[in-house]
């Protein structure tokens, strides 16, 4: 096996590069891809400043990562140390966003109440300073997190601010999301009609007929595998159709067709 060793000096050089790739794999809802740009900055022994809060803002996307790919005992162990330096930098841009993190990990083991009081404390953080990106990509995590323990309600209300927010700084690709989340959630769209896809059946087939997996979809949507599955087959028997090959051409009859 071969071993590659990344020096000090050109980790640096690389880092700006990675941060980036992470960020664009963040927007993708690409958790792996975000694991992947950011796995050298996790090896032992890092230069100065790489770890030190605010310098290079990579942990929580990569904390966020882990937890959106199931390796929770993980994230709360990357976490930690992370958390007890930006507290006593007295960094508040970096508390703020590793709250967020921390409150996405504690919504993953169904704690509630730790959730709502990490995700309220990466708010309060975050609106004493002119970062409305991150206050967006706060409330966005809050959201999705309130929706995975069935607070739809609460859930709408965080999504729209994100969505509110991304909108004014145009990122597109995260409004798109927002819009996802809400459908899927079903708080404001009127009930179907028998025989009609739900909001979730809905979210679903877009990013199914747009060629994604069912383990991307389920990372996007922040549902388990087994129920985008689940969804599916429902839909199938509503649409009359046997694939996802055949559901790309229903909804995208000029595009590119997917495998099943």
């Amino acid at each position: 096996m071969t071993i590659y060793c990344i020096a000090p000096n050109y980790l640096i050089r690389q880092l700006p590069g990675r941060l980036a790739r992470a960020l664009v794999a963040e927007t993708r809802a690409d958790s792996a891809g975000v694991l992947r740009a950011l796995h050298p900055l996790t090896r032992p022994r890092l230069p100065s400043g790489v770890d030190e809060p605010g310098h290079w803002p990579w942990h929580d996307v990569h904390a966020h990562a882990l937890i959106l790919t199931g390796r929770l005992d993980e994230a709360d162990a990357f976490l930690t140390p992370h958390e007890r330096l930006a507290e006593k930098r007295e960094h508040v841009s970096a508390r703020a966003r590793l709250a967020s993190a921390r409150g996405r990990l504690l919504g993953a083991r169904n704690d509630l109440a730790g959730a709502t009081a990490a995700f309220d404390e990466a708010r309060e953080l975050i609106a004493t300073l002119p970062l409305r990106y991150d206050r967006a990509r706060i409330d966005f995590a809050h959201g999705q997190t309130l929706r995975r323990l069935g607070r739809r309600a609460r859930a709408d209300t965080a999504l729209t601010a994100a969505r509110e927010g991304f909108a004014t700084l145009g990122a597109a690709t995260y409004v798109a999301r927002c819009d996802r989340e809400l459908k899927a959630g079903g708080v404001h769209v009127p009930r179907a009609d028998h025989g009609d896809l739900t909001p979730q059946e809905e979210a679903v087939v877009q990013l199914v007929s747009r060629g994604l997996s069912n383990r991307e979809a389920a990372a996007e949507l922040f549902l388990s595998v087994k129920t985008v599955q689940y969804h599916l087959t429902r839909v199938y028997g509503k649409l009359g159709i046997r694939s996802r090959t055949e559901l790309a051409a229903r909804r995208n009859p000029d595009g590119p067709r997917t495998g099943d």
